[in-house]
């Protein structure tokens, strides 16, 4: 796997190394010692997959508060979304960040989401699937979101949002949810 550390302290973009023949391809797309090896200790707890019908689609952002914060790993695993990250520990030279990255099925390309970050997406095709493997349990209690227009973070989204739950509609602003509470 190749990974490039992103301008957000901790985030990666993950590559698959492929090894090619007339059969196709094979590649990882996990391996406990390679994410070790650059200071991911990540044991999977939970796989979720989201299906999306339309173009369009947003969910996000969500987070969960700790002892129960949630690292993910998110591919796309058939059509393409703008996968989006916002650094909300307060200790990091990058709180309050955001960080859009597409990725589609074609691609096999996945996002490493750290702890203690909010994570949303955006469809950019109708039909598409995404799988995310979770650190941490969903926890409903300590489950939050911030708006995912909120001027304070001011991401830039490729398209227009046409389809968005009531509650993630209705998430609060960024500084309505910070200090996000440790140990809470």
């Amino acid at each position: 796997m190749i990974f490039t550390e992103t301008e957000l302290a901790g985030a990666y973009i993950i590559d698959v190394d492929r090894m090619a023949d007339e059969r196709g391809f094979f590649a990882r797309s996990w391996c406990e010692d390679e994410f070790a090896a650059h200071g991911i200790l990540m044991p999977p707890l939970q796989a979720n997959v989201s299906s999306n019908p339309r173009r369009g689609t947003l969910r996000g952002m969500h987070f969960q508060l700790p002892p129960h914060e949630e690292t993910k790993l998110v591919r796309c695993t058939r059509g393409a979304i703008y996968d989006v990250i916002v650094d909300l520990r307060e200790e990091s030279p990058t709180y309050g960040q955001w960080l859009g990255v597409e990725l589609t099925a074609d691609s096999f390309r996945m996002l490493f989401v750290p702890g203690r970050f909010a994570h949303g997406f955006l469809t950019l095709q109708d039909n598409t699937d995404v799988c995310y493997q979770v650190s941490a349990k969903y926890a409903p209690g300590h489950e939050r979101g911030l708006r995912w227009n909120d001027p304070t973070i001011g991401i830039q989204w490729p398209i227009v949002p046409t389809l968005i739950s009531d509650k993630d509609q209705h998430h609060p602003d960024f500084y309505l949810n910070v200090p996000v509470e440790v140990g809470g």
